[in-house]
């Protein structure tokens, strides 16, 4: 596979590692029309205001491989800086990080290398929180589409693409320019490309009269042209046809070619047959007549039989309990002019915000309505507004995690979310408010100090949290006595800790512990350890020494 060679490349491949861990700071919980200084226990949804990348590595203890599905609109690097945000890798933030992980190579850095510095440690935090069975969307346009494809596939591998979509971003033609522009694409990569379904749904452009939208689909498999040429097929005697009684006879001046003649009797040959035809539905004809003509599964696990018809062709007929009919060209999902039309009815502006139409058909793909949606580029908060309108559909299943860190995100973009929840608009243009709440955060302090040293200030509920992570990848809570982290797999983990004090391992600590027949060994976190290697490993302990031996993700 193709990789992309970039100043500064081997700095970030491993810089989602190097990128400090620090803990949400919950601001307030907003429902029923107010902001409230408690946290919600059941809400699940998350604002977060923060540089993503902390703000990504922040959730890892909670979330990785979590999130079903991945919504992000980055910067898409064409040098414009608009009203509300900038469209390249000028923020003083992402400056600042940049210049400390690549150091003196920045000068010699493109405005290409930047972003794909930028983008690539993103990415891989972005493809640690994905479920296996989770997918991810990135729009784009011509200014990085090549790169940003080569570094997905890097990150997500090649076979795990999906497709690169393009949506007609625009309606209006009359300023035309030599070439009028009007696309932009998406990208989509799955996580594991073996779980991604035909999604159950149908491009909008598709009229409800259509064939496609019917329970049951015809179409004729004799046809030939270049790309599907003919191959002979073999029908047996008894191969089913929709006329009672026929006689068929020898020809070769027309499709299909038949090779002898036969006799259809009561709905079926009397005698084997030999027929030149399109070869694409060959191997599924065959499975069929191994079958003994009972209905087989296609691909899309619609169930399928064939027939000979009164013409002398074979037709597929495909029963399906679920439309699914996807094409890569998205087109008449609103447009960015559209959509600013409608947030100011909302309250808000924006520049060049993204469809809701178009972000609830992307989140379709799916064939779920629970999961977590994650955007990471929240800018004017489409996603959590796609959301909220698809759980007003399907009983208020899905949850969203949105990060910004520009000045706005609360001011604006949180704004948008809450007149959602609420309801507007007025009289014949009212819109009914979502009914659902989410948690406000921003980051708070690194959990490690500069000198490798645990930070103090920390709440010790989040320091635990973060060591059960690291162990066992468990984000339960903690239920057991305090010093116990979790058990899992026959192994205890203690946090022996005090904030304001020297812990050691000894003989008292384990006088304190209570035995246990199903536990095999226990991993024991302390500041010191008064027992000796034999004692240790006669017992099944594992001493680590905090903060030296503390995992970093």
């Amino acid at each position: 596979m193709p990789t992309l060679h970039r100043i500064g490349k081997e700095k970030v491949v491993n810089h989602h590692l190097d990128v400090p861990y620090k803990v949400l700071d919950h601001k307030y919980w907003y429902a029923d029309g107010r902001k409230n200084k408690k946290q919600a226990t059941w809400s699940w949804n998350m604002i977060i205001q923060w540089d993503n990348l902390e703000a990504l590595k922040s959730l890892l203890p909670k979330y990785e491989w979590k999130v079903k599905c991945i919504y992000i609109d980055p910067p898409y690097n064409t040098g414009n800086e608009w009203r509300v945000y900038n469209d390249n890798v000028n923020h003083p933030k992402i400056k600042k990080r940049l210049w400390d992980v690549v150091g003196k190579e920045w000068e010699d850095l493109s405005r290409h290398d930047k972003w794909l510095c930028m983008m690539y440690p993103r990415l891989k935090l972005l493809h640690r929180l994905l479920r296996d069975d989770g997918v991810i969307f990135v729009s784009i346009n011509e200014t990085e589409i090549h790169n940003l494809k080569i570094i997905c596939s890097e990150i997500f591998w090649k076979s795990n693409f999906i497709e690169s979509l393009i949506w007609k971003t625009d309606w209006n033609f009359d300023n035309q320019a030599k070439i009028k522009s009007c696309h932009e694409y998406i990208l989509v990569y799955s996580k594991n490309i073996s779980t991604f379904e035909h999604p159950e749904l149908v491009d909008p452009n598709i009229w409800e009269d259509s064939k496609l939208m019917k329970p049951e689909i015809r179409n004729t498999i004799v046809k030939n042209w270049p790309k599907n040429p003919i191959s002979k097929i073999d029908l047996p005697k008894w191969f089913p046809s929709e006329l009672q009684n026929s006689k068929i006879q020898q020809q070769s001046s027309k499709f299909p070619y038949i090779h002898n003649d036969s006799e259809i009797k009561n709905f079926e040959l009397s005698e084997p047959i030999v027929i030149e035809s399109w070869r694409w539905s060959k191997t599924l004809l065959e499975q069929f007549i191994r079958n003994n003509f009972e209905p087989v599964l296609d691909t899309k696990w619609q169930e399928t039989r064939f027939i000979i018809t009164a013409n002398w062709w074979i037709d597929v007929i495909k029963k399906r309990e679920k439309n699914s009919h996807v094409i890569s060209v998205l087109q008449w999902l609103w447009s960015t002019q559209s959509t600013s039309w409608m947030l100011k009815t909302i309250w808000t502006t924006f520049d060049y915000p993204k469809p809701v139409n178009l972000i609830e058909y992307l989140l379709s793909f799916q064939n779920s309505n629970d999961g977590i949606i994650l955007d990471s580029f929240a800018w004017s908060w489409t996603t959590a507004h796609a959301v909220l309108n698809l759980n007003k559909q399907d009983w208020w299943k899905r949850k969203f995690i949105l990060v910004e860190m520009e000045d706005y995100a609360e001011s604006i973009t949180a704004e948008r979310v809450n007149r959602v929840i609420d309801g507007y608009g007025e009289e014949k243009k009212a819109v009914e408010g979502a009914w659902w709440s989410y948690d406000y955060y921003v980051l708070w302090e690194p959990m490690f100090l500069d000198e490798d040293t645990i930070n103090e200030a920390i709440w010790i509920e989040k320091i635990r949290e973060y060591i059960r992570y690291a162990e066992t990848k468990s984000d339960s809570l903690v239920l057991d006595a305090w010093y116990i982290l979790w058990t899992q797999h026959q192994t205890e983990y203690h946090f022996y800790y005090h904030p304001d004090g020297i812990t050691t391992l000894d003989h008292a600590y384990l006088a304190t512990l209570t035995p246990t027949d199903w536990v095999e060994q226990r991993v024991i976190y302390a500041d010191l350890c008064a027992l000796d290697d034999t004692f240790l490993h006669k017992h099944n302990i594992i001493f680590k020494k905090i903060p030296r031996d503390i995992s970093r993700f």
